[in-house]
């Protein structure tokens, strides 16, 4: 099954603290370049540094075909909110958006708000399931022509195909609808790292991509086959979730390597298993671990970003692409067309067309 699978990758921009949108840029680029599917940006409450989303609304107009990614935290944010910045970064990059989302589990972090204390992981990713149920159907609440724009009647929108959602959550109440038309790819891809178990009931349930840390391919054709399954039980289709596995990058020692692949530690801040080599070693990974471990392909952290990553894509990405096991251009214009996914039909439209309610 997985060498049939189209191989799909992406990387992370981030690193130490930036504030400047060049360094973000340029690393975006250089990405999109390598016809990668999508750049991430990790962000959290509990470190310095601007705001992930923010950052990628500015990488936007500066490309033209790859998928950016932020991290949003759903704890201690208002879904509300979120949809609408999410919903906005799809407008802005004409629909290469994607959110990560993930949670705050420190009593730190609850201070920085004061409005509760931390709470248990597995209330955390039930909430943040909820989020991300509560976004979808915000996005849906604009029917896509329900713009008019008729300035000779007064008439901007159809108020007919306005739908509240009426969503109650454990732990916060959306009426809607939106404040923010349907965006573009309809849905904004949803990304969710389903290591942990109690993360990986909400990536089955509702992510169109999974991240999973695994130290060998039978481990991560294990993952993927349980989130699948997980998928197939929420009435989803198991096909269209696709799963990545994560990897902490090291290719500064790119002509003395040691022999290629992977090793237990360190978990360098937290983010995916750890890789030492050189460019060619990593190919060589990522070849045979996409045709036995049954994943869709590989989200790669540097460790250094400005060095790793073009050591990434005119190394590594240029030898997969050599190989005809990469592709060498961006297949549409959109995120969900990169990795193969279908844009949504809108749920209110369809029921108001089968005659239910909205």
């Amino acid at each position: 099954m997985s060498a049939i699978r189209p191989l799909h990758l992406a990387a992370e921009i981030g690193g130490p603290p930036r504030y400047d949108a060049a360094s973000h840029v340029a690393l975006a680029r250089l990405a999109e370049g390598g016809a990668l599917d999508f750049v991430t940006l990790n962000d959290s409450f509990a470190r310095p540094g601007p705001d992930a989303l923010a950052v990628m609304a500015r990488v936007a107009p500066a490309t033209t075909r790859i998928g950016l990614v932020p991290t949003v935290t759903t704890t201690h944010t208002e879904p509300f909110h979120v949809s609408s910045a999410v919903a906005t970064l799809d407008w802005v990059s004409k629909g290469r958006a994607g959110w990560h989302a993930d949670v705050s589990t420190t009593e730190a972090e609850a201070r920085l708000f004061g409005r509760r204390t931390a709470a248990p992981p597995a209330a955390l990713w039930q909430e943040a399931g909820e989020v991300a149920d509560a976004g979808a159907r915000l996005w849906d609440s604009w029917e896509d022509d329900a713009e008019i724009r008729d300035a000779a009647t007064g008439r901007f929108v159809d108020r007919g195909k306005l739908h509240h959602v009426d969503f109650e959550g454990s732990t916060f109440s959306v009426r809607g609808p939106a404040i923010v038309p349907r965006p573009p790819q309809g849905r904004p891809v949803t990304v969710v790292d389903g290591t942990s178990a109690p993360a990986r009931e909400t990536a089955a349930r509702h992510a169109d991509v999974v991240h999973v840390r695994a130290t060998s391919p039978g481990q991560a054709a294990a993952l993927a086959y349980e989130l699948r399954r997980g998928a197939a039980a929420h009435g989803r289709d198991p096909d269209s979730l696709r799963v990545l596995v994560s990897l902490t990058v090291d290719l500064g020692d790119a002509e003395t390597t040691p022999e290629p692949g992977l090793e237990s530690g360190p978990q360098l801040a937290g983010r995916g298993t750890y890789f030492r080599g050189g460019p060619v070693d990593l190919a060589e990974l990522i070849t045979r671990w996409h045709r036995e471990g049954g994943v869709d392909g590989f989200h790669l952290t540097p460790v250094s970003p400005e060095r790793d990553l073009e050591r990434i894509v005119n190394g590594t990405v240029a030898l997969l692409q050599h190989r005809s096991l990469f592709r060498t251009f961006h297949p549409g214009g959109t995120l969900r067309e990169h990795l193969g996914l279908s844009r949504p039909a809108n749920r209110y439209a369809a029921a108001r067309t089968e005659g239910g309610t909205s």
